[in-house]
């Protein structure tokens, strides 16, 4: 016994010593591309050691320095294999590396692309590009790659607590847009502003104030205004081209942008994983409103529609739609056959009963609520950091969002449902089916956004970033960033008909990178903060612009079959203007901003070339 104890005794300064030593080196690198290891815990008399990276019967040897017990440094390995790494001048074991062309590490997102515009097929698309991830991680072992799709990469994107509270609120949400949606409110919500239709002009700017105030998702604004103003318009001798398109150029462009709508989990879903992988600790719903002012297509779409609409002029394919209209009282092209789309629509129920504040006093819940809790979150997090002086932006930098989205989503379900239940619209168990049917609406999006962070994950641990950043770090400008992102997420996005899965594919790229470029340029941390947020934006806007522009996409298909028009002739009118505002936007917001000018001025200019061209090359309808 006493010899136990004696031993115990003589192994605990062994293992108080070892205890924090530790030596942290990426099982998988890339050939050609530098990457960091580091350790900590080595005692101060330690100066050096070596490692020594061993492949058959060749090998790679390094001299690390020690500073005060402890080293960061990178190394370069230049041929790929799998290594052995062995220590000398410290007691470590001895451990392996994977290290790849750097090539295949860009495939992953390529083969999700490429597959995306083959099939226009999402879901498959992400789920192969995170298998080929995989397959390259896990040395090239088809089975494990399989296998670790699901148990690694797929459960721990959903098992990380933000990624679960932005689930939750995203179906919370949906939960809400059913419930309003069966309830009559966002039918009477769009039945209050038919009312100011009386001429030309205002059917169409009454359609457009209807887009703006249902915006909180996409599908049912489409969908709402659409069904509700297509006979209005009708009698006033607007052509169903035109409808489709104020329909179209106000349901995603809204939505996208709206600090609260069924966008706004996914979106902060992603820029907060682009966040976590450089490292950052920006509040990624901080950001998010950050870009806002930054996304120029979306804002200055919304103004496009208004200056159409006021000042009665087009061009372009519009301008001849519209006077078929006015002049020979053909709202559709004599080629068009009527769809019977969507009439008996679960958004639209109780439309006999249709009340405006069965949709407002929910949402207005749902933002009031949100709002309380940002600031709420935001002053006890300072109030624990010791912070006494602050203002509302240090409020919202430091809130917790997802738990502000938790309860103002939860908290409108329950009214919204307490409403329809004392007015006797729909019993109880067909109020928790309309709720139910809301979240199931979600489903879709919640698994892409699932995907999206997985594949983050894979593109992160295979270090795409980096080696996109070792192709093109020397040749470009990180101030043409913006406006690079926002071409490809536009075609992209125009390519597979979805801007969610466009972003899906593209943040946890396009975040890196901005980090990655500003960095090896030396910028400032204020101009470092410019570009990040002047990237991020662009991915939201470029999306948002593909997606308008693609005839192939759900808001657009849905925007045509909503308002009884061809969807051909509603592409095709739509593309002169999507594209004019899209190419506006570009030079003067995308490129002039990432050189310094403010936001504010950007779409001033914006908007007064927009209000230019509408003169310049618009016509009269009457």
């Amino acid at each position: 016994m006493n010899k136990v104890i004696l031993i115990f005794f003589c192994i605990i300064p062994f293992c108080i010593r070892s205890y924090g030593q530790t030596v942290e080196i990426p099982p998988l690198t890339l050939s050609g591309i530098s990457f960091e290891i580091n350790g900590e815990g080595f005692a101060d008399s330690l100066k050096s050691f070596e490692i020594e990276f061993i492949k058959d019967d060749s090998a790679e040897n390094f001299a690390i320095n020690m500073s005060d017990g402890s080293f960061d440094t990178t190394l370069t390995i230049h041929n790929s294999g799998n290594y052995r790494v062995v220590f000398s001048g410290i007691e470590r074991e001895e451990t392996t590396v994977n290290v790849i062309p750097g090539i295949l590490s860009i495939i992953p997102p390529l083969l999700a692309i490429a597959l995306a515009l083959i099939f226009r097929q999402v879901v498959v698309s992400l789920i192969l590009g995170i298998y080929s991830g995989a397959f390259f991680i896990y040395g090239f072992d088809p089975l494990a790659a399989f296998l670790r799709l699901i148990d690694k990469y797929v459960i721990a994107a959903v098992s990380d607590v933000s990624h679960t509270q932005i689930i939750v609120f995203t179906l919370l949400f949906g939960g809400v847009i059913g419930l309003i949606s069966r309830s009559g409110g966002t039918t009477g919500i769009a039945n209050s502003l038919s009312k100011f239709a009386r001429t030309r002009r205002s059917g169409m700017i009454s359609t457009w104030l209807s887009g703006l105030i249902i915006f909180f998702d996409d599908y049912a604004n489409a969908l709402v205004v659409g069904n509700l103003m297509r006979p209005i318009t009708d009698k006033l001798k607007v052509s169903r081209e035109k409808l489709a398109f104020i329909v179209d150029a106000t349901s995603a462009p809204v939505a996208s942008i709206f600090i609260v709508s069924s966008w706004i989990g996914y979106e902060v879903g992603l820029i907060q994983d682009g966040l976590e992988v450089i490292g950052s600790p920006l509040n990624a719903y901080s950001v998010f409103l950050d870009t806002i002012i930054f996304r120029f297509y979306p804002l200055a779409m919304l103004v496009f529609v208004f200056l159409i609409a006021f000042t009665k002029r087009d061009f372009g394919s519009m301008l001849k739609a519209e006077r078929r209209a006015v002049h020979e009282g053909k709202v559709s092209a004599a080629t068009f056959t009527a769809n019977d789309f969507s009439e008996k629509s679960e958004l639209f129920a109780n439309e006999d009963k249709a009340k405006w504040y069965n949709g407002v006093v929910p949402i207005l819940v749902l933002i009031s609520i949100t709002v309380f809790g940002l600031i709420f979150t935001g002053i006890e997090s300072l109030k624990e950091q010791g912070i006494d002086d602050y203002g509302i932006r240090d409020v919202i930098s430091n809130s917790n969002s997802y738990l502000a989205l938790l309860w103002g989503s939860f908290s409108a379900c329950v009214v919204a449902a307490l409403m329809i239940v004392a007015q006797r619209l729909l019993t109880l168990r067909q109020t928790v089916d309309a709720w139910f049917a809301g979240i199931r609406s979600m489903f879709l999006a919640v698994l892409i956004l699932t995907l999206a962070w997985s594949i983050g994950a894979v593109t992160s641990e295979i270090r795409t970033a980096d080696y996109i950043i070792s192709l093109i770090s020397d040749s470009i400008d990180p101030r043409f960033l913006p406006v690079i992102v926002f071409i490809v997420c536009g075609v992209t996005s125009f390519a597979t008909g979805t801007s969610w899965g466009t972003m899906a594919i593209m943040f946890p790229i396009v975040i890196p990178l901005s980090a990655a470029v500003t960095g090896m340029n030396d910028y400032s941390p204020a101009d470092t903060h410019l570009i990040l947020i002047g990237v991020v934006s662009s991915v939201l806007a470029g999306c948002v612009w593909g997606d308008h522009c693609s005839p192939i996409s759900d808001t657009t298909i849905l925007s045509s079959m909503a308002s009884g028009c061809d969807h051909i002739d509603h592409v095709r009118t739509q593309l002169t203007y999507a594209i004019t505002v899209g190419i506006v936007t570009m030079l003067i917001g995308d490129i002039l901003t990432a050189f310094g000018l403010s936001p504010i001025i950007a779409l001033l200019i914006i908007i007064s070339l927009l209000f230019g061209i509408i003169y310049l090359f618009g016509r009269k309808v009457e």
